[in-house]
């Protein structure tokens, strides 16, 4: 009888060169098939990763030791401690606005006919690239509102509740007119107007051919109760006397006139199309003053690219286009949840509101888990977005540890050391992140 026959017989298992795996593989056969794709692991992870490691000890140009100076240099320099914080402020928001923003378009799109619509338009960002998204909201985010879409909204809302200054920039004349500066950008007579005695107001400051509509030609006031004219005190060829109502020059229509005594408003007006306007007889014996939103220069929006609003704003730009990842992998766990759960918590006399906290979302939790950790591993390598969008004078303000790294090592720093410890840095920080993404696929497993 054979040995391992015997072995068998007697209760014992074969030898181990006899031995195979579960599925009839011996062990060799396995290894065989797995070295090729362990030499690529080992070329393009493992080789990289040990090789930041021991360049991070080295200078920029690599030819002297320096230790743990490169990493000390990190939490010193003051760009580098900027990108810290600023990875930190990405680390904190987007994944979690993002998850939550996904996990409300997968719920509502449930509940309306054209949800799977709604998904495709969702999810379509993803197919662009983050150079073409960058370029995409730099453009969005432009600060002059007939080029940037956020501004062209943020003024028109604001046109509707604040009306927009009639003549901006405009001023007067000190040579020819008794009109003061008297703060907040108005301007008050020094003497103060009789009835009967039209009051003269000359502005200047604006291009006849620049004046709003089509405005016609200023005319003197008449009459005998407290009046005066406001107009453009020059005209196109020259001519005329300066402080008076010259043939040929315009009237300033639409400008707020107001009498002020003691320091109070006793009466206003406006000015007509011809620049004349007339004031109540109380107004005798006040002074004029033309208020500063008349000259206001026009709203021009929200400085989104600059120092304080930047971070937010190429944020929002991510969650633009990741939100549909978000939506598409909730949905798909949504699409696994027991409806007749729903159904009992309904029929026990929850709203809709505690069916999605109480029973939604505790039951959607491992897939909420997954979108979450991989954002926060995507967020710690941005850099395209950042580099796009922010323009050059609030980029260090925007500044990440994925740009820092780019910065330091291939534009224009050349510090290769330095370079080499932030990506070491960002592997360690990836770490924990990965650590306990592998224990919840381990437990997942384990169930």
């Amino acid at each position: 009888m054979p040995s391992s026959a015997v072995a068998k017989a007697a209760g014992g298992a074969p030898p181990a060169a006899a031995r195979k795996s579960v599925t009839g593989t011996r062990l060799w056969v396995a290894v065989l098939f797995l070295l090729p794709a362990l030499v690529l692991l080992g070329a393009l992870v493992v080789y990289p990763i040990g090789y930041s490691v021991w360049r991070s000890l080295y200078d920029a140009p690599g030819s002297g030791f320096v230790g743990f100076d490169n990493y000390t240099e990190i939490f010193s320099d003051d760009n580098t401690l900027t990108a810290v914080r600023n990875t930190a402020i990405w680390v904190a928001v987007a994944p979690a606005f993002v998850t939550a923003l996904g996990l409300i378009f997968a719920v509502l799109t449930e509940r309306v006919r054209w949800g799977t619509a709604f998904k495709l338009i969702v999810f379509m960002p993803m197919a662009i690239s983050m150079l073409a998204a960058g370029i995409i909201f730099r453009l969005v985010y432009e600060q002059d509102p007939d080029q940037g879409v956020a501004n062209a909204i943020v003024t028109s809302v604001h046109d509707v509740f604040v009306d927009e200054s009639v003549y901006p920039k405009a001023r007067p004349n000190a040579q020819v007119s008794d009109l003061r500066a008297s703060g907040g950008g108005s301007f008050t007579t020094e003497g103060t107007v009789r009835a009967g005695t039209p009051a003269l107001l000359p502005l200047v400051g604006i291009a006849p051919d620049r004046l709003p509509g089509d405005p016609q030609d200023a005319k003197t006031a008449t009459g005998s109760g407290v009046t005066g004219t406001v107009w453009l005190d020059f005209k196109l060829g020259g001519g005329g006397e300066k402080g008076a109502v010259d043939p040929g020059e315009k009237a300033l229509e639409g400008v707020k006139v107001e009498a002020v005594k003691g320091g109070e408003v006793v009466a206003t007006a406006t000015s007509g199309a011809d620049g004349t306007f007339k004031l109540p007889t109380a107004a005798e014996g006040a002074r004029l003053r033309l208020p500063g939103s008349n000259f206001a220069a026009p709203y021009n929006g929200i400085d989104w690219l600059g120092p304080t609003l930047v971070t937010p704003a190429i944020i929002g730009s991510y969650v633009w286009m990741w939100a549909g990842f978000a939506m598409v992998l909730i949905a798909a766990g949504l699409a696994g949840v027991d409806r007749n759960l729903l159904e009992a918590a309904r029929v026990d006399g929850a709203n809709e509101w505690q069916v999605f906290r109480r029973v939604t979302v505790p039951l959607l939790a491992p897939v909420l888990v997954v979108v979450l950790v991989t954002l926060m591993i995507n967020v710690m390598k941005v850099f395209d977005l950042v580099y796009i969008i922010a323009p050059q004078p609030s980029q260090d303000e925007a500044n990440v540890l994925a740009l820092q790294l780019y910065l330091v090592s291939y534009g224009g720093g050349g510090d290769n050391g330095l370079g080499s410890a932030i990506g070491v840095v960002l592997l360690l920080l990836v770490l924990p992140v990965m650590w306990v993404n592998i224990r919840r696929l381990r437990k997942e497993r384990q169930r």
